[in-house]
């Protein structure tokens, strides 16, 4: 069983769209899959076909000990179970301070349902706060989404720093699962520039699957779905359908 946190603390990476897509890819490969979204965004949540005003109670009451995993997990139609997200989850920053092992909420949260999944999924928020801390404690390993340009390089060292410091003091087996190419343009020089670099220095880290811009997979959250479930045979749906592949053949080689 492995836990993955799906995290960048630059916002527009392709976070979410990974998330919510890996889930559905891994879920359709015979797996399962639970999928956290731990961003008060809620876009997680959405695109697996939740309304926000159904999901309750989401994360937030699961973090605030107000309610069991059982309780807040919804299944999908695609295949993986979700534990929805809303506004309300903003408030959770607030009020994590002032709880016993605020850091280790979600962890100590997920410790009953560990058996029933193969893989669980988190989606943190586009920033370091109390939310994403309790997603890298959580986690085993995390899969950094990237674009190709030259911000991103800068904000990847902001992140691994970050993960350096969880691993010394909250999460010693925190490891980073795979860098993952997203809105991928292959016809600019910049970014295959910043590919390159990106595998000189990470080597075998990055993944050989590429994710490429591509409209149907920008379409489909706004339908409530995962691009496999909107157009299987569309290049986003084939890139993470690849992914998925790739990450189980590195976990079970």
């Amino acid at each position: 069983m492995r836990v993955l946190a799906i995290t960048n603390q630059k916002g527009g990476v392709g976070k979410t769209t990974t998330a919510v897509n890996l889930a559905a890819s891994l879920a359709a490969e015979g797996l399962r899959v639970l999928m956290i979204d731990l961003d008060p965004q809620g876009n997680a949540t959405t695109g697996s076909g939740i309304t926000k005003k159904e999901a309750l109670p989401t994360v937030y009451q699961l973090l605030i000990g107000a309610a069991t995993l059982a309780e807040v997990c919804i299944k999908t139609d695609f295949g993986f179970d979700v534990l929805p997200a809303n506004r309300e989850l903003a408030g959770a920053e607030v009020e994590l301070i002032d709880l016993s092992e605020r850091e280790y909420r979600l962890k100590n949260a997920l410790q009953a349902g560990r058996a029933s999944y193969d893989f669980i999924l988190i989606d943190c928020p586009p920033a370091l706060n109390m939310l994403t801390v309790n997603g890298l404690v959580a986690a085993d390993s995390v899969l950094i989404p990237m674009q190709c340009e030259y911000y991103a390089l800068e904000g990847l060292s902001d992140l691994v720093e970050t993960l350096r410091k969880v691993r010394a003091h909250l999460n010693s087996r925190l490891e980073i699962e795979g860098l993952l190419r997203t809105m991928f343009n292959a016809q600019s020089t910049l970014t295959q520039q910043v590919s390159n670099e990106l595998e000189n220095h990470f080597g075998n880290k990055v993944y050989k699957t590429i994710v490429p811009r591509n409209v149907r997979l920008a379409e489909a959250p706004s339908y409530g779905k995962p691009v496999i479930a909107f157009d299987k045979n569309s290049k986003g749906a084939q890139a993470y359908t690849a992914l998925a592949k790739e990450i189980l053949e590195k976990v079970a080689p």
